[in-house]
């Protein structure tokens, strides 16, 4: 069985994410959603909610888990014996970032690759830091969730 996971504050999950999290699950078996914590982003809404809010929209499919992590995501990688990392990338700033990353993983794991997925162009200005400020200002952003 080919796991991957799929890392990432997911503060919100947006339709961005659930179309990469789809056509990874046309290239492996099993898709592990990982709920990490960034220092580096705003602080997160309630980590539950966001972990019953994603396992809501897979809830009638087996080949995708939820899961919080707070560790480096190739430990969590390992821990649940996946053969790729698979990310999403809008631009070339996420590109090169993510680039960077994969280096260090596949480094630290001996082989653990990583699977860049480009957004579909309807989604590739879509981030969950603009449906937050959306949302912080009273705005409909169901149109940009799943």
């Amino acid at each position: 069985m080919k796991t991957a996971i799929f890392p990432g504050s997911f503060n919100p999950f947006t339709k961005g994410h659930y179309d990469i999290v789809s056509r990874a699950l046309t290239i492996f078996d099993k898709v592990v959603i990982g709920i990490g914590y960034n220092p580096d982003k705003p602080k997160p809404e309630d980590l539950q909610q966001r972990i019953e809010l994603i396992s809501a929209i897979y809830n009638n499919n087996e080949r995708v888990e939820v899961e919080a992590y707070n560790d480096l995501t190739i430990d969590f990688a390992k821990r649940h014996d996946a053969t790729a990392i698979v990310k999403g990338v809008r631009s070339v700033q996420d590109y090169e970032y993510e680039r960077t990353q994969a280096e260090y993983n596949r480094l630290m794991s001996n082989g653990i690759e990583t699977v860049i997925l480009f957004a579909d162009p309807q989604y590739a200005s879509l981030s969950s830091s603009i449906v937050r400020t959306l949302k912080k200002f009273g705005k409909d952003v169901s149109d940009l969730l799943p």
